[in-house]
């Protein structure tokens, strides 16, 4: 975080103040020594951002795929090394709606055609909502600057990854990314999300086989349409005792 001076008026009174603001840096991905993407990111936990854009972007199939990552911080360059090639990946690229025109590299339909998500795993509202009073108090840096989305991954007892970023999507990205690298079964796990529930966020959820994703925001129209067409529980709203179950309500079980 970075302090600048403000000008803050309130009730009519104007008064100069030092005040926290979030960091932003553009965050350039090269991979296989091609440029494929400039993500307006959070400094923090970067190699987790890229490990997690490669995968739900479509560009890796799993984390194994990725032989050498290094980022340099005095650019914000990241230099990856995957197996395959890039060739037809300009001709894939879906510019999305995120914060600093996100970009992923597969259509969500053809995703969808491939992807059904198991039965097996309920969890009760309480316990959502549980875990998301745990989640909106996770954040440090959202206390102090209101400038970050947040996202975690969470086991019905507990939030296991949290990460901040200015980007919802990258936020997403970072937990995806430090999930793979510590090899976590999506199967039982839930995500959280501070953001609205776009497709292109269902998207890298529906990637992950992730069962249910419980979002502060709403969805969109496309995100609940998706989710029901994958089996994916989408719930949206969560806010206190009180939450909106736009897809897979069987999940939902007291």
């Amino acid at each position: 975080m970075e302090s600048l001076e403000i000008l803050a008026i309130h009730n009519g009174t104007r008064e100069w103040q030092s005040v926290p603001l979030s960091e932003e840096v553009p965050l350039t991905i090269e991979v296989n020594g091609q440029e494929i993407a400039t993500l307006l990111c959070s400094p923090l936990d970067a190699d987790d951002l890229v490990k997690g854009f490669l995968y739900t972007s479509g560009i890796i199939p799993e984390i194994s795929a990725v032989h050498g990552l290094v980022i340099d911080r005095e650019r914000f360059k990241a230099n990856v090394d995957i197996e395959g090639s890039l060739d037809d990946l300009v001709f894939r690229r879906v510019y999305t709606s995120g914060c600093g025109k996100g970009v992923i590299f597969h259509n969500p339909l053809d995703l969808m055609q491939r992807v059904r998500i198991e039965e097996g795993f309920t969890i009760a509202p309480v316990e959502i909502a549980r875990l998301m009073q745990a989640f909106l108090r996770g954040s440090p840096e959202h206390a102090r600057t209101r400038g970050v989305h947040s996202a975690a991954l969470a086991a019905r007892e507990e939030i296991l990854i949290f990460r901040d970023d200015i980007g919802r999507h990258n936020a997403l990205d970072k937990v995806v990314g430090a999930a793979l690298a510590q090899g976590i079964d999506y199967a039982d796990k839930i995500i959280l999300t501070t953001g609205r529930v776009s497709s292109e966020i269902l998207s890298k959820a529906m990637r992950c086989r992730m069962p249910v994703i419980a979002a502060l925001g709403a969805p969109t129209n496309q995100a609940v349409k998706f989710a029901r067409m994958v089996n994916l529980t989408l719930v949206g709203l969560v806010r206190g005792g009180r939450m909106n179950v736009y897809s897979g309500g069987e999940r939902i079980q007291s």
